[in-house]
């Protein structure tokens, strides 16, 4: 019998959490660089990356991408290379707007796609997020969907699809993968769950609500799920049992269990010991492309592109 092969997705440094929150959260190239040989060695087949300044504030500054993702391959490391084009809630990110209020720049943004990776996210949707006593909107009409879109297709790069709730899926995603946007290979679409009191409109987890998502995806998709905070396990399993895929790491979750901080190792092998107790293996990064239907064609090859 063939065994299921899973994508374990490593998220280590996100554009949220800060090092005063865990010693353990990377956030500067040579820390993202060496958590990520780690945790590749123990079964992630992709990393979510997000890139840090110096004074750990979030960017999407393509030099400071270019740094980690060399760092990354000059480590022997074949996996799946993934941009962040959301960036993050402070640092470079954020600029004001009349009446207090916050947004989070679209010309930071869509700098994520100019330092050569594989995959880049493609937040194709319109949120308010709540933090630090900061409201923050993140503009997102079809204009600048379908520009995140097409800027990713010219580039080569595939996109990862996150959405927040199924409207997000039955609504933006799948307009703009009807208009032709990502017809190369199945659509990968990661279910953000549980950070419904940050962001506004956006789902807690249950498994009644996640298979509620997941009856949503359009035809030929492919999902993993990131469990935010203390339901990332419970949603990790869940998505296994569902046909899906796995995502951990300290941009979602900081704690192993209550009270005790996790590393993304830590994470990662806990994982890919209950994937092998279910009896599937987690992929290799050479499966994930096969999975994921990379390299992309059609457009240019990017820079760090593993055939």
């Amino acid at each position: 019998m063939i065994q299921r092969k899973v994508i374990v997705t490593i998220a280590p440094t996100g554009g949220m959490a800060h090092k005063a929150q865990s010693p353990h959260l990377p956030t500067q190239p040579h820390e993202i660089a060496d958590d990520v040989q780690r945790c590749w060695n123990a079964g992630a087949s992709v990393v979510a990356l997000h890139a840090r300044r110096p004074d750990d504030g979030a960017t999407c500054n393509p030099d400071i991408y270019r740094d980690i993702n060399t760092r990354i391959r000059a480590k022997g490391c074949d996996i799946v290379l993934n941009n962040s084009t959301g960036g993050g809630v402070h640092g470079d990110m954020v600029k004001p707007l009349p009446g207090g209020r916050w947004e989070i720049a679209w010309e930071e943004r869509i700098q994520g796609m100019d330092a050569g990776a594989e995959m880049c996210t493609l937040d194709a949707t319109t949120l308010n997020l709540s933090f630090d006593g900061r409201e923050i909107l993140m503009d997102t009409p079809l204009s600048k969907g379908r520009a995140l879109a097409a800027g990713m297709k010219a580039r080569g790069i595939k996109p990862e699809w996150e959405v927040f709730s199924p409207t997000h899926i039955l609504q933006d995603v799948t307009t703009l993968i009807e208009e032709g946007h990502d017809d190369d290979g199945p659509h990968f679409i990661n279910l953000v769950m549980n950070v419904h009191r940050a962001f506004q409109n956006a789902m807690p987890y249950s498994p009644r609500h996640l298979q509620m998502m997941v009856d949503t995806l359009p035809k030929n998709s492919l999902f993993c799920v990131s469990g935010i905070g203390p339901s990332q396990l419970e949603a990790n399993v869940a998505a296994l049992l569902l046909g899906g895929h796995a995502r951990v790491g300290l941009e979602d979750n900081l704690y192993f269990r209550q009270g005790e901080l996790a590393t993304n190792v830590q994470l990662t092998e806990r994982i890919v010991r209950i994937i092998r107790e279910l009896g599937m293996e987690p992929a290799t990064p050479a499966e994930a492309r096969a999975l994921l239907g990379l390299p992309r064609t059609g457009g240019a090859r990017p820079a760090f592109a593993v055939d």
